[in-house]
This record gives C-alpha cells, structure tokens and sequence, in this order.
C-alpha cells in the first residue's frame, strides 16, 4: 500500500505543478474566456437534462 500513496502523492504534486503552469500561461483573461466556452458549450445541454428531469419526475407521479 505504501507504494500506492506513494504514487499518489507524485500524481498530485505533479498535478499541482501543471495546474499553475497552465494558470501563469492563461493569466486571468484565459481563464474568462475558458468560463465562457464551457458556459456556451453545456448550456444547451444542461436545459435539455432539466428538461427530461422534470418530464421524467411528471412520469412518475
């Protein structure tokens, strides 16, 4: 198991290392313009499950 926590704890660091990596290189503006692409881009599909949701709940009354 210590190998395993090991590993884990590498993945992590190594992780952490590229999030601010990535965060220097995009600045704040980058991470505005990555909001609102995933906004555009899972809108349409975020009201489409609600959509179901509701019918689906209306089903089952």
């Amino acid at each position: 198991m210590e190998k395993k926590e090991k590993l884990h704890e590498k993945m992590v660091e190594a992780g952490k290392k590229l999030g601010e990596a990535r965060k220097r290189e995009l600045g704040h503006e980058g991470y505005e313009e990555l909001g609102r692409k995933g906004g555009e881009a899972g809108g349409a599909r975020v009201r489409h499950l609600v959509r179901e949701g509701k019918k689906a709940e209306r089903q089952g009354e």
